[in-house]
């Protein structure tokens, strides 16, 4: 398991200005609803790991259309049993923009998560890092 130096704790907000833009795809920051999206994404922690799904890597791609989230993710592990939770949490999360009616997570398992996959922040919390 890993060791917690740092714990993210839902509603816990890492400014954009803090956060590393990478994580926000091309088009993403063109479509200002889809950075939104984003934004909103920070908020979904993962629960065993304490970090949020984008800096973890988990986070492919967000697409928005006709009021139709939908995220294309992975999980940490094929057998990881959260899927149930990060649809819920994903769902509450986006579900509270006025321009978003419903959700749809896409889970995908290729190419496989990897640690290579987080960013420097989500390194740095769990100690990796100086």
């Amino acid at each position: 398991m890993f060791e917690r130096r740092s714990r993210q704790r839902p509603g816990d907000r890492v400014p954009a200005a803090e956060r590393p833009i990478a994580v926000v795809p091309e088009p993403a920051r063109a479509d200002p609803a889809v950075g939104r999206l984003y934004d909103l994404l920070h908020e979904v922690i993962d629960p065993e790991i304490g970090i949020n799904i984008i800096d973890l890597g988990l986070v492919f791609d967000v697409t928005l259309i006709d009021r139709l989230a939908t995220v294309q993710m992975t999980l940490t592990t094929p057998g990881c049993p959260l899927s149930g939770y990060m649809d819920s949490a994903i769902r509450h999360a986006l579900t509270r923009l006025p321009e978003i009616d419903d959700t749809r997570v896409d889970l995908v398992w290729d190419p496989p998560w990897g640690p290579h996959q987080m960013t420097e922040e989500a390194k740095r919390q769990l100690g990796w890092v100086p």
